[in-house]
């Protein structure tokens, strides 16, 4: 399949990140959301990215000229019927996802790819849904997409062989290292971090160190680019909460279960850098 038009659903950071590397790399891309402020707040977003590369040398004036041209912001699922391949990038609540793709299975043409960005959810449910579950796949990109190139590419059993090929030539285009996965609720990175950033939150919780000590130590003695409670607050500590829950539902082991101070920040209303405030304030 030649892949021209991308669809996102979703002009949040995750969503307007795929967009921004779609377009950077080409594509024609449809950004939905459910209204215009969204759209705009969107599209100013990716703008101001950008143009942040610009002034670093990362890209060329002309590069963001054509890249800002070809993102094309709409509220309507009609807009996204022309397209080869539409990625799900919604927030993690699985009857919303399946409305979106009862939606995308009646709009888009059979044999366009309907890709979900879960990081927990099961792509089955999804492919059901769609009335199409030969087209439906996993593309999980991780946070921020623009900057970390690694795709997880889930592949339920109902997935066709051709929407496989096409899913990772389409991660190709756009410069994606990508790596396959059975469903299963994590997949690879989150079934893996999580333990981690959960054990990070109960050594400061039981006051063996600070949240910064504990952050500089996997820094400096891991040599990880971000420490775990920066990481957690990065992700969002709503959706950290809703991916163990999952993964403790499914697995039933106790290294899922999340620490009681997270629960108490989201039940605050402290998310994370989205919000100013988590594991660490944020100006």
């Amino acid at each position: 399949m030649d892949t021209e038009r991308v669809g996102v659903i979703g002009f949040g950071l995750m969503g307007g990140g795929i967009a921004q590397v779609c377009a950077v790399h080409g594509y024609d891309v449809t950004v939905l959301d459910v209204d215009e402020e969204r759209t705009h707040r969107g599209l100013d977003a990716i703008r101001a990215r950008m143009e942040r590369d610009v002034a670093r040398g990362r890209l060329t004036q002309e590069q963001f000229d054509r890249a800002i041209r070809r993102i094309h912001p709409t509220t309507r699922y009609e807009d996204l019927a022309a397209c080869q391949i539409v990625i799900e990038a919604v927030v993690e609540d699985l009857p919303t996802k399946r409305e979106v793709f009862k939606r995308l299975g009646a709009i888009t043409a059979p044999g366009a790819i309907l890709a979900s960005n879960t990081s927990s959810l099961p792509l089955s449910d999804l492919a059901a849904a769609s009335g199409r579950p030969e087209d439906v796949i996993g593309l999980h990109f991780f946070n921020p997409p623009y900057a970390l190139r690694l795709v997880e590419v889930v592949v339920p059993e109902s997935t066709s062989p051709q929407t496989l090929e096409a899913a990772l030539a389409f991660c190709d285009s756009i410069n994606r290292i990508t790596v396959r996965v059975k469903d299963t609720p994590g997949f690879i990175v989150n079934r893996l971090l999580v333990p981690f950033i959960f054990d990070a939150i109960h050594l400061v919780e039981s006051g063996v160190a600070t949240a910064q000590d504990v952050d500089q130590a996997c820094k400096v003695g891991l040599n990880h680019a971000m420490g775990p409670l920066a990481t957690a607050d990065l992700i969002g500590l709503d959706t950290l909460l809703y991916i163990s829950e999952a993964m403790f539902e499914e697995y039933g082991e106790p290294r899922f279960k999340a620490p009681t101070s997270l629960r108490r920040l989201v039940a605050l209303g402290h998310l994370g850098r989205k919000t100013g405030r988590g594991y660490f304030t944020y100006e």
